[in-house]
């Protein structure tokens, strides 16, 4: 077999044969070695139209056209070819079309497969280095690829979502990110958190699938659970610790120790103890591992008898999400909610006021165990691609990159 034949074989260039072949040193045609290759149309072969995919014999014209390929033997690859429109009888002028080259592309089929396999790992800039393409080259091959691969999305047999916010930039910028809680896979990424944002994604999934939700865990944003309710008629809504507990901290905890500290600023030894206690505050006692930390909050809730009524409240409302017996759960809320009453702290009093128009859905956890802690994973995925600038300043091709990070697992 002689050399160009090889090449041929190797190259796997369906309707061409090669022409002439170089390699250049490095220097010569750039800073690395490079292969460079003619290719031209097999005389004779059957072309098909890339509109309506019937061969024919009929060439329209051929331009020349430079395309990179995956490099060889360490050497970046670039074909010279002579790219043909065929004169289709039902088309007219249409690109040829080929396995391995797609009708507008600069790169081989094969190499723009490479360069979205490693972006799945790697930053586009690395990427376009190691191949040595543009930056933007690199990110519009894999903003095709996720395009063609994750849309549209499967929202068959759907019946739970669990729904959250996130930044998108410090500031008041949100998107909204939809999870289906057993595979973990996210469905939608969306910008805004209102309702008319996350509209799009029941129009979506649209009115039969709607119809088989029978649960959404999310906060308490309004906009969320007024959209649910409209589209999905027999969803219970279901709002998780998180948020709840969060919220508890800052309308409760936070104002009250700062109340304290100021009521007691003539006590130099209870001052120390309250300033910088905030987050001991807000922990769990078995999370806090230093001993210096656990023995300064056992301190501070033996002098303050209001922050001590507080962090254990706040203990004690978790407990609502561990039942299974709504009936139950809604006894020991009103129990809650009497201690709270009875605690003489406004803010307490406020708080469980506020809380107790959520509580239908706080007590539907003990018929859906869901809650948006699974989103955690989700979250930081976010984080990391930012910080590595996956595409931050396109939004698109950053909700998809979340949805890529996030297929789902086997159930």
């Amino acid at each position: 077999m002689s050399a160009a034949n090889a090449i041929d074989v190797l190259g796997d260039w369906e309707g061409y044969d090669t022409g002439l072949i170089g390699r250049f040193a490095p220097g010569v045609k750039g800073p690395t070695a490079q292969v460079w290759i003619e290719l031209h149309p097999m005389p004779g072969h059957k072309m098909c139209c890339s509109g309506c995919f019937r061969f024919t014999h009929r060439v329209h014209d051929i331009q020349e056209r430079w395309i990179q390929d995956l490099p060889i033997l360490g050497a970046p690859t670039h074909l010279l070819v002579q790219r043909q429109r065929v004169n289709c009888p039902h088309c007219g002028p249409k690109a040829q079309l080929l396995p391995w080259l797609a009708p507008y592309a600069r790169v081989t089929t094969r190499l723009a497969a490479e360069v979205a396999m490693l972006c799945a790992t790697m930053t586009i800039k690395d990427v376009a280095a190691y191949f040595g393409l543009g930056w933007d080259t690199v990110k519009a091959i894999h903003q095709h690829h996720l395009h063609r691969t994750l849309n549209p999305p499967d929202l068959d047999g759907i019946e739970h979502i669990v729904m959250d916010e996130f930044a998108i930039h410090k500031g008041h910028r949100y998107a909204t990110v939809i999870l289906e809680p057993k595979s973990r896979r996210v469905l939608w990424v969306g910008k805004g958190r209102d309702r008319e944002s996350v509209r799009e994604f029941f129009t979506l999934l649209g009115p039969e699938r709607c119809a088989k939700i029978t649960a959404a865990a999310m906060d308490m944003t309004a906009a969320y659970a007024a959209e649910v309710r409209m589209h999905c008629p027999d969803a219970e809504i279901v709002y998780d610790q998180f948020h709840v507990i969060a919220k508890f901290g800052r309308e409760v905890i936070d104002p009250v120790r700062t109340a304290e500290s100021r009521r007691i600023e003539n006590d130099e030894h209870e001052r120390t103890l309250i300033k910088g206690s905030r987050w001991l505050l807000l922990r769990n006692m078995d999370t806090i591992k230093r001993p210096e930390d656990r023995v300064k909050l056992m301190d501070l809730l033996a002098v303050n008898q209001n922050l001590l009524t507080v962090y254990l409240l706040k203990d004690d409302l978790k407990r609502l999400w561990s039942y299974r017996s709504r009936h139950h759960a809604r006894e020991f809320w009103l129990s809650w909610k009497a201690r709270a009453m009875e605690s003489g702290l406004h803010q307490l009093e406020n708080f469980a006021r506020k809380l107790d128009a959520y509580i239908q859905g706080i007590i539907a956890h003990a018929a859906f165990p869901l809650n948006t802690s699974i989103l955690e994973g989700v979250n930081n995925t976010i984080k990391v691609i930012k910080r590595t600038a996956y595409g931050f300043r396109d939004l698109d091709y950053f909700f998809l990159k979340i949805r890529a990070a996030f297929p789902g697992i086997a159930g």
